[in-house]
């Protein structure tokens, strides 16, 4: 197969040299669905191969979601082979579960496939469209920041690196890709069902969104989850450098950085939105699992509490107390049976 060249090409070429998303030679498992997103990020990855020098290996992965599941792993497998590419397929055993889980299984499969075949780096092809949909619906659950700009070009995945080099493109621009060079596609009967969340936000809210308020939508919305995840960024580095300094240990060096206690004395003089993503790392440390917005709300109510106060019970039954210039984090054998006279409860 000819490997041709457009402007489409030289705009992917472009935003790969920008961002140093897939630098020369690297070993690339594309994970591959064979819908128009992936099957055009593939193509653009088998013609630019001749100036980058990449070695690529397809992955797909079988959910076990539809009758025709298996010949979708076919088709996929068989367009591999037909340019020139090693292929490889995972297949779930628990095809029942929810979507969650099934995506949680598939970057794992994912993994394992690009450690098999001895790749540095997972490709997905993700769009703007995509990550338009992933900001609403994060807005629409209650998220803050993080979760609305969680969609990014790319993060660690274990050992892997995981890119997503088309999130300059809208799923009607790897449409036109595909149309243009007249790519084969496996048209998905689950991309309709009304059932899933993301699929109402595409058929529904999208359109109407496009029509009636801004045709550019996804792409606004787009570059507002890319602001978003460039200041989360610079948060989440100023918040690990507070805590690196200001969480302490009452027995010894702070453990993963935050310790069981925090300098609420400095804490009263940041700005309210450090206070809070202070708070919440600091007690995802202390729990292993991500605080509630209400379980937040509850210890920064303390940061400026009097002496003595507390929270309500938080998981596994521990509070957070104010002890002279100190948050203090108080698991369930310690807090049980310890509120004094003058203990204020909070949250």
């Amino acid at each position: 197969m000819a490997e041709p060249w457009s402007d489409q090409h030289a705009r992917f070429h472009q935003t790969l040299r920008s961002r140093g998303l897939l630098p020369i030679g690297t070993r690339v498992l594309v994970a591959v669905s064979g819908g128009q997103d992936s099957i055009g990020l593939l193509r653009l990855l088998v013609d630019l191969r001749r100036l980058w020098h990449w070695e690529l290996v397809v992955g797909h992965c079988n959910h076990g979601w539809r009758s025709d599941a298996a010949a979708n792993g076919d088709f996929v497998i068989q367009l591999a082979n037909d340019w020139g590419l090693p292929a490889a397929l995972a297949t779930w055993d628990a095809p029942q579960a929810n979507e969650a889980a099934a995506r949680a299984w598939r970057y794992d499969a994912l993994s394992s496939l690009a450690q098999q075949h001895r790749c540095s780096t997972i490709v997905t092809g993700h769009t703007a469209s995509d990550r338009a949909e992933t900001l609403l619906h994060h807005l629409i659950r209650g998220s803050g920041s993080d979760g609305l700009g969680s969609l990014d070009w790319q993060r660690s995945l274990g050992s892997l690196q995981l890119v997503r080099p088309l999130l300059d493109w809208t799923r009607a621009e790897t449409a036109e890709f595909c149309q243009t060079w007249q790519l084969p596609r496996w048209e998905d009967s689950t991309n309709q069902d009304q059932r899933y969340f993301r699929n109402r936000l595409r058929s529904q809210v999208l359109p109407l969104l496009r029509a009636a308020f801004n045709p550019q939508v996804e792409r606004h919305l787009a570059q507002t989850a890319e602001l978003l995840a460039d200041e989360t960024q610079w948060l989440e580095q100023l918040t690990a450098q507070w805590l690196e300094t200001h969480g302490h240990d009452r027995a010894g060096p702070g453990r993963d950085n935050g310790g069981d206690r925090l300098d609420r004395a400095q804490l009263q003089r940041e700005p309210i939105a450090l206070q809070r993503r202070v708070l919440r790392r600091w007690l995802t440390q202390q729990t292993a699992r991500s605080p509630t917005y209400a379980q937040v709300a509850a210890v920064l109510a303390l940061v400026n509490a009097p002496q003595g106060s507390q929270t309500r019970s938080l998981p596994q039954g521990a509070v957070v107390r104010v002890l002279d210039r100190w948050l203090i984090w108080l698991p369930a054998e310690s807090s049980s049976g310890q509120t004094e006279q003058g203990d204020r409860p909070l949250g």
